[in-house]
């Protein structure tokens, strides 16, 4: 079984990804709705929810694990695969993030719009730091090292959680987060929050043809095709029963409500505790 792990509902942009590539492996998807959102909170307090939410999962026999939520990456994934030691295999969606990022860049001038959280750790500017062999432009005028420009949207999650993609004032507010990037004349964009895939064909319109966005939910799952190639004994091992289980810590109506937004279909919501 495969699961998700996000402090609330915007990793279920990951796991849509992985039902249309992969729709045969069973699913386990957990919301920790109760401590939502964990931005606000500090380093150690994430690490500790981080920690419940995927041990939580390991009971429940997931063998490949994904922390599908860039705030909890970015402050929580090291210390749950130092405690796991890869059994299970823990995976997070940042550093895919990033190396597709790099990939793609054709000057080194990318952006990156996230939570404030996300932007005050750093931890984006370091991934492309550590992954400057992916960086490869073809063209003469690309910078040598890429310069990142970070923009933290935090009125985006909201707006979107309210069911207000589509609104005039999302569309405003959007427009006026993604103008420092626009004049700095980014080429590739890092939508490094997985909320961010519901707006993103606005976002596509705004920053036009010749930016490229990166989701990091369509980055997660080109990275774990790469993953399954060096490691088939690990595909050997999931379940493909086509079963889905959708868990959250608060609110399982409402949490069955906004999810079907992002995943475009009905889901059965089970309210679980743990420690």
């Amino acid at each position: 079984m495969i699961g998700f792990f996000d402090s609330g509902f915007g990793g279920l942009t990951v796991m849509k990804e992985y039902l249309k590539r992969y729709p045969e492996f069973d699913y386990m998807y957990l919301g920790d709705q109760a401590n939502y959102p964990y931005g606000p909170h500090s380093q150690e307090r994430i690490e500790k929810l981080t920690l419940a939410g995927v041990g939580y999962l390991v009971e429940q026999g997931c063998e490949l694990i994904i922390v599908a939520c860039n705030t909890a990456s970015a402050e929580a994934l090291r210390a749950v695969q130092e405690k796991y030691q890869g059994k299970p295999v823990i995976l997070g969606v940042l550093v895919p993030t990033a190396q597709e990022a790099l990939k793609q860049s054709r000057f080194g001038n990318v952006g990156l719009i996230a939570t404030r959280s996300t932007v005050d750790s750093g931890k984006y500017e370091r991934e492309l730091e550590n992954y400057t062999e992916f960086y490869q432009p073809k063209d003469k005028r690309a910078r040598e090292k890429v310069k990142l420009y970070s923009q933290a949207c935090p009125l985006l999650v909201p707006l979107i959680e309210e069911g207000l993609i589509k609104h005039p004032a999302t569309r405003m507010i959007l427009r006026n987060y993604l103008r420092p990037l626009k004049n700095a004349h980014v080429d590739t964009l890092i939508l490094g929050c997985t909320h961010y895939p519901l707006l993103q064909k606005e976002i596509n319109r705004m920053m036009g043809k010749n930016c490229r966005v990166i989701s990091s939910s369509e980055a997660s799952v080109e990275a774990i095709a790469d993953y399954f190639e060096k490691h088939p004994e690990l595909l050997e091992k999931l379940s493909k029963n086509g079963v889905r289980r959708y868990l959250t810590t608060d609110s399982p109506e409402r949490f069955a409500a906004l999810g079907g937004q992002f995943l475009g279909q009905k889901i059965e919501v089970e309210r679980v505790e743990y420690e």
